[in-house]
Parts: C-alpha cells; sequence; structure tokens
C-alpha cells in the first residue's frame, strides 16, 4: 500500500524547489504586467495638475479634482444609472430568452424541428447581416433614441445559447421522465428541476450578458441621438476621443483639470461597478463553461 502512495505518474510528481520557484516569479511577473495598467489608472485618476504633468510612472500628489468635475454635472450621474437600468433589464431578457430556448433545443426528441432551428441559430455565428440592414431593422421598428435599441440587437448569443443547451442536454432525461411521471409539466420541470442544477451556466452566461451590455457603446452610437440617453459606455467614449473636455455633453463651464486625469478617473467609473460582479461568479466559470461547451 506505501508502494502504491510514493509511484505517482510523472504529471503528477511533487516539483522541484527551483521549479516551484520559476512557477512563482513568473506568476508574479504576469500579475504585475496585468495590476500595474489598473494601477497606473487608478492612481492617475486621483493625481494633481501638477503630478499628472510630472510624467512619472505614478503620481505623487493626489487630489480628487477630477472626480469633483466629473460629477459637477449630471452627465456621468445619468449615464451610470442608464448603464444599470440598461444592464439589468438586457441581462434579464437575455438570461430569459436564453434559458427557454436552450431547454427547447435540448429535447430534440420531444420538440420536432429543434436540430433544424438549432442549425439555423449556428449560422448566425458564421454570417451576419451587416450595420446598415440592422439600423434599417431598428429604424423601422420605430426604436431609434429608445432604451430598446440598445438591448434588442443581440439580446441572445448564438455562443451562450449553445452552451446552455448543451449543459442542459447533460442533465439525466430520468429526472424529468420521473417529474412527467407525477404529472409536472415543461415549465414546471423547467422550473424545479433544471434551473437548480443549471446555476453555474446560468451565472456565467449571465455575467457574459451583463459585460456586454455594460461595454457597449456601438448601440449607443448608432441608434441614440438624445444624448441625455446615453449610457456609461458612450459617455466614456467620448471623454476619451474628446480629450476631457465633452463640449457637447456637460454644461459645466468652469476650470479643469488636466484632461489625462478626467479620462482616467471615467475609466475607473465605467470599470469599477461592472468589476466589482467578477468575484461573485468567478466560481462558476470552470463547472459552467467548461462543462456546457465540452459536452453534448
Amino acid at each position: 500500500m506505501s508502494s502504491s502512495r510514493t509511484e505517482r505518474p510523472a504529471w503528477m510528481e511533487q516539483p522541484s524547489p527551483l521549479t516551484q520557484l520559476v512557477k512563482a516569479v513568473v506568476i508574479a511577473a504576469i500579475v504585475t504586467v496585468m495590476l500595474y495598467p489598473f494601477l497606473y489608472v487608478v492612481a492617475s485618476s486621483f493625481a494633481t495638475p501638477a503630478a499628472a504633468n510630472s510624467g512619472g510612472l505614478l503620481p505623487t500628489a493626489f487630489s480628487l479634482d477630477a472626480y469633483r468635475s466629473i460629477f459637477s454635472g449630471n452627465v456621468v450621474t445619468r449615464a451610470l444609472l442608464v448603464s444599470i437600468g440598461v444592464t439589468a433589464g438586457g441581462t434579464a431578457l437575455s438570461v430569459l430568452f436564453t434559458v427557454t430556448t436552450a431547454y427547447g433545443l435540448s429535447r430534440t426528441k420531444d420538440v420536432p424541428g429543434s436540430k433544424v432551428a438549432l442549425y439555423l441559430i449556428l449560422v448566425t455565428m458564421l454570417f451576419g447581416a451587416g450595420i446598415i440592414p440592422q439600423y434599417l431593422l431598428i429604424r423601422n421598428l420605430g426604436l431609434v433614441d429608445s432604451y430598446w435599441s440598445l438591448m434588442l440587437p443581440g439580446m441572445v448569443s448564438a455562443f451562450n445559447l449553445v452552451v446552455v443547451r448543451n449543459f442542459f442536454m447533460e442533465i439525466p432525461a430520468e429526472l424529468m421522465e420521473s417529474a412527467r411521471i407525477d404529472g409536472a409539466g415543461e415549465l414546471r420541470i423547467l422550473l424545479r428541476i433544471v434551473l437548480p442544477l443549471s446555476k453555474a451556466v446560468i451565472a456565467v452566461i449571465a455575467l457574459f450578458y451583463a459585460v456586454g451590455y455594460w461595454n457597449n457603446f456601438f448601440n449607443a452610437m448608432l441608434y441614440l441621438n438624445d444624448s441625455t440617453k446615453w449610457p456609461m459606455s458612450q459617455v466614456l467614449n467620448e471623454y476619451v476621443l474628446q480629450g476631457g473636455q465633452l463640449s457637447t455633453v456637460t454644461d459645466v463651464q468652469q476650470a479643469r483639470p488636466p484632461s489625462q486625469t478626467v479620462q482616467m478617473a471615467v475609466v475607473v467609473i465605467a470599470t469599477v461597478p461592472i468589476l466589482a460582479v467578477y468575484p461573485f461568479a468567478q466560481r462558476y466559470f470552470t463547472k459552467g463553461v467548461l462543462t456546457g461547451a465540452i459536452k453534448g
């Protein structure tokens, strides 16, 4: 018994101290490369004008002038509320339609034409209609200058749909058959059996959808002519393009901090809310994505 414990496959052998040291150094270097830009952005957003213009790697003096300048008007505050509303509403709709469609496509024996529908959905991953036909469709539907134009286009991702469908197909069919024998309908089976077993994959696709809605400025740029309806991503885009001045979307006339400091502050405001969501869904990544994408 003792010999079987000591004999291990090559890929399970304990690494040597030198190997562990090399791994630690490599991981530390990767973490530094990834964290430094974010720390630089945060530190620069708090920099005083003199520190921001000094050209150092990190500012040495800090101030809240950039944040005061940004929040002195209603542009950023209103944009944050718009982004939160669009992200919450769009994510809820996307998860609802993705889950229900994936459940129907996973029941290939019970739903006639489900394979044909799946193939049509997969085609959309390879071919798209293009910007002009999509804009004409949104305009003909009367959704220009409407928040629906930020949620309806791309509401269901074919990739996420396939992941959820494959996950559903891994749920033992015996569970659903026993529920049907007890008189449960499809909706009850979905709510009482399938969804409780699919929390991992649903949490992952919900995060994917939320990040997509939060960062999507392109639809706002195309469909929203009223700047008061702009989400945070579009406001951030305008700040970056106009060097932090934003004369077209702000009514505050006063001395402003350096444009670089203002830009960094807007980046922080636009990044922190969605970044704070990641820790709550991180533990579902491996189980949710890999199980849904590999199997099925």
